[in-house]
């Protein structure tokens, strides 16, 4: 046993194919540790990411051309696994006045267990990388689709054009972006301070469905 265990945390044990993607994920890690001290991505050297990482600088280029491919992958993997937790979180069998409060649960607590992605995220919205902040708004984009492809499918605001709807899942997608930094300044052990919070943003979420629900049965009437 001791062996075993041995064998799957000491890199000298692992496959090459291994190896590489723990160095990959050591890289990425390492980004996320500095700007968790107070640096902008845009200030980071691939050198000093490398430093961190615990790697020499010729490694980084094994796995990333420089800091911006790295950085997008930053924004592919919190995008593909959020996309998928609240997906995961619509399909569960509870009642659909509960699926709001569901979905904003899993997005708290997503949020919380990645808090430097989101500072990431938050920071590169408006930060120095154009790359990044046309990634960032790529996965928006991909993000409001995707949730107006699942009110068709679960058959509501049938009577919204395509256009509506996808505006209404881009507002819903910038109140969560928005409330990601509220979530990130919450003090450690409040949990009243965050109850509060979380509902007001239901509360949020809830004032732009009921107005996606009226133009609804406007045009239903028409």
């Amino acid at each position: 046993m001791p062996a075993d265990r041995t064998a799957s945390t000491n890199p000298q044990y692992l496959t090459r194919s291994a190896r590489k993607d723990l160095t990959r994920a050591n890289l990425l890690q390492a980004a996320l540790t500095l700007m968790g001290e107070g640096r902008s991505f845009t200030s980071l050297g691939l050198r000093e990411i490398a430093r961190e990482a615990g790697v020499v600088p010729n490694a980084f280029y094994r796995h990333f051309r420089n800091t911006d491919e790295l950085g997008l992958v930053l924004v592919e993997d919190v995008g593909i696994t959020l996309r998928r937790l609240l997906r995961e979180a619509r399909k569960m069998a509870v009642a659909p006045r509960d699926m709001l409060r569901r979905s904003v649960s899993v997005y708290l607590e997503y949020v919380k267990l990645n808090r430097l992605q989101f500072m990431f995220i938050s920071s590169e919205r408006s930060g120095g990388s154009r790359i990044l902040r046309l990634a960032i708004r790529n996965d928006v984009s991909h993000f409001t689709n995707e949730m107006a492809q699942d009110f068709r499918m679960r058959g509501l605001y049938t009577q919204l054009p395509t256009a509506s709807l996808q505006m209404v899942c881009g507002i819903i997608v910038m109140t969560m972006l928005a409330a990601a930094t509220d979530i990130l300044d919450l003090p450690p052990g409040q949990a009243l301070l965050e109850a509060e919070m979380s509902e007001n943003f239901v509360q949020q979420l809830k004032i732009i469905l009921f107005g996606a629900t009226r133009l609804n049965e406007e045009l239903s009437r028409r």
